[in-house]
């Protein structure tokens, strides 16, 4: 009685697990699906994005210049603030412990308070630099 129940208790896994394979299966065609559709559509915007740059300046160049200093603009601003909170506690946490921390820390800070003004500022000094320094 005992092989009966073990046998059909194997039968049962085996055959819900393959039911369950084939469900992710189809689950994961449909996802792929729509992830290559959604990419797509992500690459037309960027080439979009990149072709009105290339309008708006007159040039290739400056275009492409242009949106690469937009995109640094957009990313830094999370990337600085995430440097900062980790100075942050280097000075203000752990920094209590070790004053060579301490320093480390206020260094951290005063780098990615300057690093996030010069990517501020970058795309505006490019900017006038092209509408003023062209002619």
């Amino acid at each position: 009685m005992k092989k009966a129940i073990i046998i059909v208790t194997i039968f049962a896994i085996v055959f819900g697990v393959f039911i369950c394979t084939n469900t992710v299966s189809a689950t994961e065609q449909a996802i792929d699906e729509e992830t290559e559709s959604r990419l797509v559509e992500i690459k037309d915007n960027v080439a979009n994005s990149l072709a009105d740059y290339q309008e708006k300046y007159g040039s290739d160049v400056y275009g492409l210049v242009a949106y690469i200093l937009n995109v640094i603009r957009i990313y830094s601003i999370p990337f600085c603030f995430l440097g900062i909170a980790i100075g942050a506690i280097h000075r203000y946490v752990v920094g209590i412990r070790k004053l060579d921390t301490l320093e480390k820390g206020l260094g951290l800070i005063v780098t990615f308070v300057t690093l996030l003004i010069i990517c501020q500022v970058l795309p505006l000094a490019f900017a006038v630099f092209v509408k003023f320094g062209r002619g």
